[in-house]
């Protein structure tokens, strides 16, 4: 439970900590892409034997890089290129699994999570990628908002627009690999947008959505594993249905947010009308 606990944190903190900067540039649903592929690594780590997590790290690395590579070549288009994720990744870990002397039951646990996996090995792993994932997305907010925002603008200042892209697309393919155990890689996805989305009803601002969206991401991810743990129900689906209703209270808290906003600006535009016309 005490590594379960961890892990579940570590997924709270990182998963929308990418994700904010995915959904700026409308790809939120670049996690259920990568989760897909990544299963393909899962099953290498079964039959070879090695670690799980680490072999779906270096799978779902390779698949970002390339589905970057195919965008920003514009050979086809971004849709696609998930869409070659989705299936081949699923496809391909299904296929391992099953060469290699398994069954697809040996995948649920990475499919849909389960803090009954986590070993003290997956710990360890889990705190380098999310020390990775934080590294980038804190160390380099300013650079990477900056790209989500306005590629062309980026560019013209001077960053270097296709490294940064590519350091997105690896960061949120590591993400993925943290919350397998937890979450499960057919609900990381969730984890990465839904906390963001609900911040977005009550913030304004990259910095304050962002906070807000790693405060409610860890919290849900707490309590998630607490009730799994005492009720005995899937952890991944837990978390993800508590993310939603946080999303709902948000959504029923932003009305009468936005209009106490709206009238508070338009209480400043009179003032400032008076004072034009005194002067």
């Amino acid at each position: 439970m005490v590594r379960a606990l961890i892990a579940a944190a570590l997924v709270g903190i990182t998963a929308p900590a990418i994700g904010t900067y995915l959904v700026q540039r409308r790809q939120a649903v670049m996690g259920d892409g990568l989760g897909h592929v990544a299963m393909t690594g899962v099953a290498l780590g079964f039959v070879l034997h090695t670690s799980p997590v680490w072999m779906a790290t270096l799978v779902a690395v390779v698949g970002a890089v390339g589905m970057e590579m195919i965008r920003s070549r514009g050979k086809t288009s971004g849709d696609v290129a998930l869409s070659i994720l989705f299936y081949g990744g699923l496809a391909g870990g299904v296929m391992i699994i099953n060469v290699g002397g398994g069954t697809t039951t040996d995948l649920l646990s990475a499919m849909f999570g389960s803090i009954t996996t986590v070993a003290p090995e997956d710990v360890t792993a889990v705190v380098i990628l999310a020390a990775f994932v934080l590294a980038v997305t804190v160390g380099l907010r300013r650079q990477l908002f900056a790209v989500c925002q306005d590629e062309e603008f980026a560019r013209v200042t001077g960053l270097p627009v296709r490294a940064l892209n590519l350091l997105i697309a690896v960061t949120a393919a590591v993400t993925v690999t943290v919350a397998m155990r937890i979450v499960g890689l057919l609900l990381v996805s969730a984890m990465m947008v839904i906390p963001v989305a609900a911040a977005q009803r009550v913030t304004r601002g990259f910095t304050a959505t962002l906070s807000l969206a790693m405060l409610i991401s860890l919290l849900v991810s707490l309590t998630g594993t607490v009730t799994t743990y005492y009720v005995d129900v899937p952890s991944g689906a837990t978390i993800v249905l508590l993310a939603i209703g946080v999303f709902m209270v948000m959504t029923a808290l932003s009305t009468p947010l936005a209009r106490r906003r709206a009238k508070a600006a338009r209480a400043a535009e009179e003032v400032c009308t008076r004072d034009d016309v005194k002067v």
